[in-house]
């Protein structure tokens, strides 16, 4: 069995960035400064993230069989992902996104379907999902995500699920059932509460991600916030994810929510004052960034 400590279940993408000075209003046009290419993707995100922090990862997505489709496993390949519970998808496109990204470092996106959403429950390697010791879900089918979940709880594993954009329109309920932790925005934390944190997620683990005013965590042990590290932005994209590794990551090390809060802002804001969704910080960048600032 592969030596995964981590397995991130989700989207695989290839991200192509426009830098623009500001988002196009109807029958307008805006200009673009920079273009990039690089692989993306929640799930390959975090995989990606976490082999930078040498944690061991694999990854449960899919992609085409088609050149974004290899370059995008590629990648996650070169980094020391495992990518055992890939799928290729014969005869489809890989999910390509076009994020815009303007001159403050705000982003907005547009992508196609592809063959993100390819992995049925009946595809998943059951025995791969239970050789981690946590499983991080990020947006995808909810049918697919609740077997991953079910798996691995089963398995004695940890398993967490930041649902994204896509929370208010898809039903994760039975996802959220089996979650510790659950990552949420300001905004999709409005969609899951409907009465105090600890009321809704009684045993659970709430983190609420704030973006620049840092975030806080909602815990049977009590509430731990932490201010965030005051930077440029520069391109936030990806941040979201390098925020979730770095908080996993710690909490396996055996980490207090203090310290799990402290890293993950970091590792947010480090990703955020550079371009691009793979430029997450390595463990000694992160190390290195945490001594400039405390």
């Amino acid at each position: 069995m592969p030596d995964v400590r981590v397995l991130v279940a989700g989207h695989v993408n290839w991200d192509v960035t426009l830098r623009v000075d500001q988002l196009p209003e109807p029958d307008g046009e805006s200009r673009i400064h920079d273009q990039r290419s690089s692989g993306g993707g929640s799930a390959a995100n975090v995989a990606y993230d976490l082999t930078l922090l040498d944690v061991p990862a694999g990854i449960v997505g899919s992609v085409g069989d088609d050149e974004y489709g290899f370059l995008a496993t590629r990648e996650l390949e070169e980094s020391g992902v495992d990518l055992s519970g890939m799928a290729r998808v014969e005869g489809a496109e890989t999910t390509v996104k076009y994020v815009l990204v303007e001159e403050g470092g705000e982003v907005s996106m547009l992508a196609n379907d592809g063959a993100n959403e390819a992995v049925a429950p009946a595809d998943v390697d059951d025995a791969f999902v239970a050789s981690a010791e946590h499983v991080h879900l990020t947006s995808q089918r909810p049918d697919t995500a609740a077997h991953i979940a079910r798996v691995a709880s089963d398995a004695g594993a940890t398993v967490s699920v930041d649902p994204g954009r896509r929370l208010a329109h898809r039903d994760y309920g039975d996802v959220l059932s089996n979650a510790d932790v659950v990552f949420v925005n300001d905004k999709e934390a409005e969609v899951v509460l409907d009465a105090p944190p600890k009321e809704v997620f009684a045993g659970q683990v709430l983190v609420v991600k704030r973006g620049a005013a840092g975030a806080e965590v909602h815990a049977p042990e009590g509430h731990f916030e932490h201010p965030g590290f005051g930077i440029d932005p520069v391109d936030t994209t990806g941040a979201g994810d390098a925020f979730a590794a770095a908080f996993v990551a710690t909490r396996l090390d055996g980490g207090d929510y203090h310290t799990a809060l402290e890293r993950a802002n970091a590792a947010g804001a480090y990703t955020a004052s550079t371009e691009g969704a793979r430029q997450a910080p390595t463990s000694d960048a992160l190390a290195a960034f945490l001594d400039e600032r405390t």
